[in-house]
């Protein structure tokens, strides 16, 4: 297996992400159409380091990936849970005239 089907799946992963984060107006699924690019840019540096130079560094920037994903989608959704404390509704529109 050669590196066509890693980049064919994060191309995949990556589009459907950008599909969602365009087509959908509710913030949670803004929120996993950017984790979906993220993981398409992890599978990206995986698959590179594991067939160009073997070394640790596309490992590295993965992992590196990984947490800023879990790190964006803890401070999100807390942003989200607020948003809807104060708005009770969690679209995109409702987002345009935020106050203090």
């Amino acid at each position: 297996m050669g590196i066509i089907p890693y980049i064919v799946v994060s191309s995949i992963l990556f589009i459907c992400g950008i599909i969602v984060m365009i087509a959908r107006k509710n913030i949670i699924a803004i929120l996993l159409g950017i984790e979906l690019v993220l993981n398409a840019a992890a599978l990206n540096f995986v698959a590179f380091t594991k067939f160009n130079n073997m070394n640790i560094d596309g490992h590295v920037f993965a992992l590196f990936i990984i947490l800023v994903a879990a790190a964006e989608a803890a401070v999100g959704l807390a942003i989200v849970i607020r948003f809807f404390q104060v708005r009770e509704s969690i679209h995109i529109d409702s987002a345009t005239q935020l106050q203090s």
